[in-house]
């Protein structure tokens, strides 16, 4: 028995080297293809540096293939090398000026890099393409949001919420650009619904605060933010708890 397991590893190194030599034995075409759907699986999976080992190998056999550039700079911003994301989307299209993707996920970048009006142009360049695409609409609409135009904003979220109603982001969003835009009560209706939608939505519920104050109604605000800092995540809501905590300081008790 000692010896059969002892085997084991070996009987499987050789296994793995005779396929390693059948890859290098295929045809350059047929190779970059393995690397492909291997660099594919790897990204669905969530391991960026796999996919990022396989796409970089099918671009040494086919340097210009667009599906191939576009997946390399999805492992790129899995593994938050986004300087490389950037190369491999741009170069992408410069070979093909018409890849949704290239440019969705170049606009998805740029909203990461803090530059919305960039951001904005791929993902308008992107709706000339695909012109009934409701997540292209929220994005560029969350770009003109960052990017503090936001009448343009209450417009794609308008457009994005005609092609996929009930949806709470949308919904929430649309009370952004209200809020700012100085329409308060339309803004509370859309938290309203975003939270009936999705009752632990906590932005939602910090959003709410600041219409209702706006509207002048401080007690039902106050409420807001309590439920806000009951509902929010100490991780990814921090800042918005600070905020929550000054603004309960600094409103007077009714």
């Amino acid at each position: 028995m000692t010896k059969n397991h002892a085997l084991r590893p070996g009987l499987l190194l050789v296994g793995l080297l005779l396929v390693a030599a059948a890859v290098r034995a295929a045809p350059p075409p047929e190779r970059a293809e393995k690397f492909f759907t291997d660099g594919v699986a790897a990204l669905q999976a969530g391991e960026g540096a796999a996919a990022l080992a396989h796409f970089s190998e099918a671009l040494k056999l086919k340097p210009n293939w667009v599906e191939a550039l576009v997946n390399r700079g999805q492992a790129s911003v899995l593994l938050g090398r986004w300087d490389s994301a950037l190369e491999d989307f741009t170069k992408a299209l410069q070979l093909k000026p018409t890849c949704f993707e290239a440019l969705y996920n170049r606009g998805r970048l740029y909203t990461k890099l803090g530059e919305p009006d960039k951001a904005a142009a791929d993902y308008t360049a992107a709706l000339k393409i695909k012109k009934e695409d409701w997540q292209v609409y929220y994005n560029r609409g969350n770009a003109f949001l960052d990017g503090g135009k936001y009448a343009q904003a209450l417009q794609d979220f308008d457009q994005a919420l005609k092609l996929k109603p009930r949806t709470p982001e949308i919904l929430h969003n649309r009370g952004l650009a209200r809020l700012e835009l100085g329409q308060a009560g339309p803004a509370l209706e859309d938290f309203g619904q975003a939270l009936t939608l999705d009752p632990g939505f906590a932005r939602a519920l910090y959003n709410r605060g600041r219409a209702l104050e706006k509207l002048g109604r401080p007690a039902e605000a106050r409420g807001a933010y309590r439920a806000f800092l009951q509902a929010a995540d100490p991780n990814t809501d921090k800042d918005l708890m600070e905020r929550a905590l000054q603004r309960l300081r600094e409103m007077p008790e009714q």
